[in-house]
């Protein structure tokens, strides 16, 4: 069954969590690769696993993997055999289904909170380039390619049980057509496609991000379509653009407004808003129904989705 639908039945809002790659960094993991933080994967997998235990901890109903950037080719170009790489990008899924497990196990009071989820991140060609092109999907590659590229992380993590799929910062329309047709061949998985987007209208390609919803409409293992790692100022216009376009749940989980440097790997600017669980509560008012936080938000920032949505 549809992961998303089941939890939406008897609960109003999915809370997702928030940025896997800031909580490394305030750990002392220097993420400045390639791999960004994938690498973490191979060199401290346990310090990933405690920060999707924090994030449940902090009201999140679901986990997103730490392998948006990784692949086979990543991980093969810097030195990791095949086979280690298959085996890291597996375990992005097991750790985070065993931070799930032990939350769980722990957890008191369940009566108010679904059983959380395990979203397998995919992240869009562009990651994998490491060049800032899932800010502009101006990668120059044909469909036949994207989908070689895609199906076999994608086989990888509904191999290592993740629940559903995640793939996000789409910045380009074939690029989400592609992935559409490749679920086809995967039966009985389901997957939201979220974008990165420009403005309060286009994704980063320059696509109408209501012509994105109308694409992905009909497609059944599309369970929700959204928008990630965008700035928060876009996110209600845009919310309002793929609701008046598809009955599908909405997904929304922006960055805190600062610009994202891809020459230096760093971000730069400053944060948008002065909470952003009363932004969230804004998003929901609008439509979106699965709710979390990019780059640059934490678990205080769930905290505060939390504490309007599901207050005890």
């Amino acid at each position: 069954m549809n992961p998303i639908e089941k939890i939406l039945k008897n609960h109003k809002i999915i809370i997702l969590d928030g940025a896997l790659a800031t909580e490394l960094e305030k750990r002392g993991c220097n993420i400045n690769d390639s791999l960004w933080s994938a690498k973490i994967l191979a060199e401290n997998p346990d310090v990933i696993k405690q920060v999707h235990y924090d994030y449940f901890n902090s009201g999140a109903d679901c986990a997103i993997t730490s392998s948006y950037q990784a692949t086979v080719e990543g991980f093969t170009k810097i030195g990791f055999s095949d086979l280690e790489a298959r085996e890291l990008i597996k375990k992005s899924v097991k750790i985070a289904l065993e931070a799930r497990n032990e939350f769980w196990e722990k957890l008191n009071n369940k009566e108010n909170r679904p059983y959380p989820l395990v979203a397998a991140s995919i992240g869009p060609y562009g990651a994998y380039l490491a060049d800032g092109s899932e800010y502009r999907g101006d990668y120059k590659v044909t469909e036949k390619e994207l989908m070689d590229f895609h199906r076999e992380r994608m086989k990888i993590l509904v191999e290592a049980g993740a629940d559903i799929l995640a793939c996000e910062t789409i910045p380009s329309f074939m690029e989400a057509k592609v992935i559409a047709k490749l679920l086809e061949e995967f039966k009985d998985v389901y997957c939201w496609i979220s974008f990165s987007c420009k403005n309060n209208s286009q994704i980063s390609d320059g696509t109408l991000i209501s012509d994105c919803a109308k694409l992905l409409n009909n497609c059944e293992q599309v369970a929700a379509i959204g928008i990630n790692c965008t700035a928060p100022k876009y996110v209600s216009s845009l919310i309002n653009e793929i609701r008046n376009n598809t009955k599908k749940p909405i997904v929304v989980y922006p960055n805190s407004g600062e610009e994202y440097n891809a020459d230096l790997k760093e971000w730069n600017g400053h944060t948008e808003g002065k909470c952003y669980g009363s932004d969230a509560k804004v998003w929901y008012e609008n439509g979106a129904r699965l709710i979390g936080g990019c780059c640059r938000t934490t678990p205080e920032d769930i905290k505060g989705i939390v504490k309007w949505a599901r207050p005890i």
